[in-house]
């Protein structure tokens, strides 16, 4: 959606961890639109301790192959594993949402493309593809949080695939209230389903009042609008693959 031309933008909420790095491309985006960043996590994950999970009665070595849509769901597969003293098979096969996600298990196992598959641009749908061509004979283990994706499962369900869904790890809302009050953001960026739940936790009457609002996958795409919100900023999208991508497209149209 165009902005209005009138509305000029100056301040943005990222709703996530500050960069570790200076030549992070946000800063570039701030010195180019001569903007104020705010960084501000609205929610934190934490895991499921291996005695809560033992309550889940799943026998991860029953299964022969793990779906991942998150690196947090990687690190909580692997810290439940490594708890319980769990050896993964070097024969499990892989089945990641993206290339980044399946990059990233590199820090866990050794990496073979034969075992490592993953989507190819990012959606549910091209993860089912992949999983599609390979799912004979194999026990799927999904870890989630409590959110799970319930497109996935409806999927594996659909296709006649045997699978768990270990629960290994839980959002909890931030307390931003003080932040949002205060702040004067024109411009507020979702990246999960979570981040929108916290923001109505923090402040349940809260007011879109012209803030434009940014929102990063589908599944956060839904939430927002799920919420009474309307969404101008998408990512990812063919000309904006990245949330600074979609800022940069949409500030560039106030100064046309």
């Amino acid at each position: 959606m165009k902005p209005q031309k009138e509305k000029a933008i100056k301040s943005i909420l990222i709703t996530q961890p500050r960069p570790e790095s200076d030549k992070s491309p946000y800063y570039e985006l701030a010195r180019k639109y001569n903007l104020d960043l705010a960084f501000q996590p609205f929610i934190r994950i934490e895991g499921v301790p291996a005695k809560d999970f033992r309550k889940q009665k799943i026998d991860i070595t029953a299964f022969s192959a793990v779906i991942f849509t998150s690196r947090n769901a990687i690190d909580h597969f692997f810290r439940t594993c490594e708890e319980m003293r769990i050896s993964v098979s070097q024969e499990t096969k892989y089945f990641c949402i993206t290339e980044a996600v399946a990059l990233y298990l590199q820090k866990f196992i050794l990496y073979r493309k034969r075992k490592v598959f993953y989507g190819a641009d990012g959606t549910n749908k091209s993860l089912f593809d992949v999983v599609n061509k390979h799912k004979s004979n194999e026990k799927f283990l999904y870890p989630c949080s409590e959110n799970v994706d319930n497109e996935i499962t409806t999927w594996l369900r659909n296709h006649n695939c045997e699978f768990a869904t270990p629960i290994l790890y839980k959002t909890v809302s931030n307390d931003v209230k003080e932040l949002i009050t205060e702040g004067d953001f024109d411009v507020i960026c979702f990246f999960t389903p979570s981040g929108v739940k916290s923001l109505f936790e923090n402040l349940p009457k809260y007011q879109q009042n012209g803030t434009f609002i940014g929102a990063f996958g589908a599944n956060t795409f839904k939430a927002v609008e799920e919420a009474g919100l309307q969404l101008q900023i998408k990512a990812p999208e063919p000309q904006a693959p990245s949330m600074v991508s979609a800022l940069d497209r949409f500030l560039a149209q106030l100064t046309k």
